[in-house]
């Protein structure tokens, strides 16, 4: 027996055992009209689109800071001698904060709070311990985050500059901010 493959033309012999598999698979089908497309219509049952319930939360707009980024080792904020020094740890530290075991959110909490409370007692240099992390995984993610913290305008208008610290201080794990000064007004 001889079958037709498809629609391009093609014929193939096939035995009469596989030609009565077809018939019994065929049985239920019926031809459709030749005026009919190639496609067979699907029924369409028109399914309403879930709507999801919208939480309305406010969208906090920040406004753009007229402070350059800081960027750790460089600050335009500061002379190239002063930074250098901060840089090799020549201005010591006054106070130090040590954010190991605490959640980004309470890390940046304490940081915000500690850097205020510096500048208000007057404090020029403080040091701030983030931890290295893991160096295969790209370091800690706390260490990660603390210069964009630092650029957040909570933080902008109160630091001049920061810098990695010298080993002695901390190493890769630690930083250096150079805070500004209160200004005395008289």
């Amino acid at each position: 027996m001889i079958r037709k493959l498809g629609n391009k033309g093609m014929y193939k012999a096939i035995s009469p055992e596989d030609a009565a598999l077809f018939d019994l698979a065929m049985r239920d089908v019926q031809r459709r009209s030749s005026g009919a497309s190639g496609s067979i219509p699907e029924k369409k049952k028109h399914i309403p689109p879930r709507i999801h319930p919208v939480e309305k939360t406010p969208i906090k707009v920040q406004k753009p800071s007229k402070a350059p980024a800081l960027i750790a080792g460089n600050s335009v904020d500061l002379d190239h001698r002063t930074m250098v020094r901060l840089r090799r740890g020549q201005i010591r530290p006054e106070s130090r904060l040590d954010l190991h075991g605490l959640t980004q959110s309470e890390a940046y909490d304490e940081l915000k709070g500690f850097v205020q409370n510096a500048t208000q007692a007057g404090s020029r240099c403080v040091l701030v311990i983030t931890g290295k992390g893991r160096i295969s995984q790209g370091g800690g993610v706390l260490r990660n985050h603390f210069p964009n913290w630092l650029n957040h305008p909570d933080f902008r208008p109160l630091i001049l500059g920061f810098s990695e610290a010298q080993p002695r201080d901390g190493g890769s794990g630690a930083f250096y901010i150079l805070l500004r000064r209160k200004r005395v007004r008289g």
